[in-house]
């Protein structure tokens, strides 16, 4: 029976060693003959395996490879992901995690040491997909991509709106059927794959290049999504290219990603979610019909409206009346008539009769502010005495006191005195 290598009974060759002929004994190998039958022999014994530890050591390197120990309870294995593998993560290891990876073994050459090179590695309990989502979806709020602080308002009446979908599947068309149902409008089509390796690519570009529109070419509002499917399916609006062109959009974005049970990174990044494609088109305009039932209500509500705010300033201008000071009453006066103008241009573009009526109410309350002005009283004889170390009006005797010097105004200026 074989114990290694070698049979216990020297003279005997190992398989892949020959033998001297003259002295009849096995030719020595050198530690690179043996080292490289070894991995011959490791390679085509392991070509195809899964195995499941936790990592250690993990280090990525700028080359794109990446290092780490796999480990149990009994024993640890040194493991590599090359580039071209590491690039297909779906998830960032760290150590601590539990894995499964799968891959095959190997030896390395200059330290005479067998490892594992992994090509496919997921988290284990949990799909890699689902892992790689919930570290995207944390890393991207911790950046706050998803603060509701930065969403923007969709246009209430979009003229254009642009769509990012691909031109061949039926979301589109359920898009087109329900917002041309609902409001003219004009359709900007970005078709894009949705679907596959290049889809978020193409996606992002897509979203960047609707954005370069100026003019009447410039979309109001951006629709981004596809239909329904499986996480792989819908795993490009998973990507952080995605997310990060939709956050730096100047258009206003829906994500409009599957069911109303899938969630995206893009439905957190966008604006607005919706639910599926048809509820994005119901969302991005308003039904024409309603609008013009909304226009008539506001037509017949104007005059009232108009009618109500004449009645509020004529309120405040009896307010200022009752309060009126009678220190620089002119001022006032032009004061107040420099509102009165002011009233009446906000409100010209109104229907002329009310924009007539307001300004026979306006004029009337001039004239009466004019008639109560205390400058018509001073003309009349009458005048207005103050003290001067307080400015308190002397309306009665009992307030003025011997030896306190006064101003007295009357219709054409003002005098000091002394009362005696």
């Amino acid at each position: 029976m074989r114990k290694g290598l070698f049979d216990s009974d020297i003279t005997r060759p190992a398989t892949g060693q020959s033998v001297d002929t003259k002295t009849g004994k096995p030719k020595a190998w050198t530690v690179t003959q043996l080292t490289r039958h070894l991995k011959d022999c490791i390679e085509r014994g392991y070509p195809n395996i899964w195995l499941e530890g936790e990592i250690s050591n993990f280090k990525a390197y700028g080359s794109g490879h990446i290092y780490f120990t796999l480990k149990d309870d009994g024993a640890q294995l040194s493991s590599v992901i090359w580039k071209t593998s590491a690039e297909r993560l779906k998830f960032v290891p760290d150590d601590g995690a539990k894995v499964l990876a799968h891959g095959r073994l190997s030896v390395y050459e200059p330290r005479g040491t067998y490892q594992f090179i992994v090509d496919r590695l997921e988290p284990l309990g949990v799909g890699d997909l689902a892992a790689a989502f919930e570290q995207l979806k944390k890393r991207l709020a911790a950046e706050g991509l998803f603060d509701p602080e930065r969403k923007r308002p969709l246009p209430r009446y979009p003229r254009r709106i642009g769509i990012v979908t691909s031109p061949s599947g039926a979301a589109l068309q359920d898009m087109i059927k329900v917002i041309f149902a609902r409001w003219p409008v004009e359709l900007i089509i970005a078709g894009v794959q949705v679907q596959g390796d290049r889809a978020s690519g193409e996606i992002a570009s897509a979203i960047a290049a609707l954005n370069r529109l100026r003019g009447d070419d410039r979309p109001d509002v951006l629709i981004v999504g596809r239909g329904g499917g499986s996480l792989e399916d819908l795993w490009a609006f998973n990507e952080e290219a995605v997310a990060r062109a939709i956050v730096a959009s100047d258009i206003p974005v829906i994500s409009a990603v599957g069911h109303e049970v899938d969630f995206s990174i893009a439905d957190f990044a966008a604006d607005v979610r919706a639910a599926t494609p048809s509820h994005a088109g119901e969302m991005v305009v308003p039904r024409f019909d309603e609008t013009l039932e909304y226009l008539d209500t506001l037509r017949e509500a104007l005059p009232k409206a108009l009618i109500k705010r004449m009645d509020i300033a004529r309120r405040r201008l009896e307010s200022i009346e009752q309060s009126y000071a009678l220190r620089h009453p002119e001022q006032r006066i032009a004061m107040l008539r420099q509102r009165l103008d002011d009233l009446s241009q906000r409100l010209m573009p109104q229907p002329q009769y009310l924009v007539e009526r307001l300004k026979q109410r306006v004029s009337a309350l001039a004239g009466k502010l004019d008639a109560l002005s205390p400058l018509r009283v001073f003309e009349r004889g009458y005048s207005a005495t103050r003290r001067l170390s307080d400015g308190v009006l002397i309306d009665s005797i009992s307030k003025a006191t011997p030896g306190e010097r006064i101003r007295t105004r009357v219709a054409d200026g003002e005098f000091e005195s002394k009362i005696v």
